[in-house]
């Protein structure tokens, strides 16, 4: 049932990506056309996305939130901010990353089984715990995107080439300071997930939960370290951005590596 509204919003979020290259390319047409519209299949897209996503996930044993259901959930979260920012702000080079990976995460999702399921009767405060968790996930994961873009924004400019990328980018100073306002939002999410966790899970060192325990803990570290380090020591450019990918490189083991243990080898 989700396949119909799925495969319109892969089409949609397509169809946005090919408009916002053509105004990147700086085809006639697509910059004489106002952001909105050209962004308008993209918003269309999130509420296909969003209707396939509610009838793949609700079940009558519960919530099925595998692998590829979770990545086609964040994907969506992460458009969906991206698109906003993409009305005010000069950001569709994140958009044209962002929106096909987004397609590709609802295929998956489409496409393959689901081995994870929330059961309907799981508590209120581990439910809370999951979607909070999701949500920073999401927040973290833009924040690792960004810091890949000023990355590539900082080579070009030590090269002295300000063309290219540079010049459909926001200034490096906005895109800084979009990156740790995304950081700020999902490390006070990725707080919750942990304190929520330790109070509704009965063990959440438990042997099928400790790597993911110790892998957020140590992600929690960094980001707060590195919030720190911005806040006291004015921390910026590479050492933000070498602060923001290690971070959520371990993040990333720790949701999508101890699922992908737990669903796929271990039940297998």
């Amino acid at each position: 049932m989700s396949s119909l509204p799925g495969f319109i919003a892969i089409t949609l979020y397509l169809v946005c990506t090919l408009g916002l290259i053509f105004r990147l390319q700086e085809k006639p047409f697509a910059t004489q056309t106002p952001i909105l519209l050209l962004l308008a299949p993209g918003f269309a897209a999130q509420i296909f996305h969003w209707i396939a996503l509610y009838i793949s996930l609700i079940s009558e044993q519960g919530l099925q939130l595998g692998v590829f259901n979770a990545a086609s959930v964040i994907g969506a979260i992460i458009t969906l901010i991206i698109l906003l920012m993409s009305v005010q702000r000069q950001t569709e080079v994140l958009a044209v990353m962002v929106l096909p990976l987004t397609a590709i995460a609802l295929i998956l999702e489409l496409t393959l089984p689901n081995y994870y399921f929330l059961p309907s009767d799981t508590p209120t405060g581990i439910q809370i715990h999951v979607m909070v968790s999701i949500v920073a996930y999401s927040l973290l994961g833009m924040a690792a995107l960004m810091s890949l873009i000023l990355a590539m924004q900082n080579r070009q400019l030590h090269k002295h080439h300000p063309g290219g990328l540079l010049h459909h980018l926001p200034p490096l100073q906005t895109m800084e300071k979009l990156l740790f306002d995304s950081i700020i939002a999902g490390f006070i999410g990725l707080s919750i997930a942990l304190i929520s966790g330790f109070a509704f899970l009965d063990d959440i060192f438990a042997q099928h939960l400790v790597h993911k325990t110790v892998l957020s803990i140590i992600a929690w570290c960094v980001f707060g370290t590195l919030l720190t380090g911005r806040l006291i020591l004015g921390w910026r450019g590479r050492t933000a951005i070498r602060w923001t990918l290690t971070g959520f490189a371990s993040l990333m083991l720790a949701y999508f590596g101890s699922k992908f243990v737990l669903e796929f080898l271990i039940s297998s």
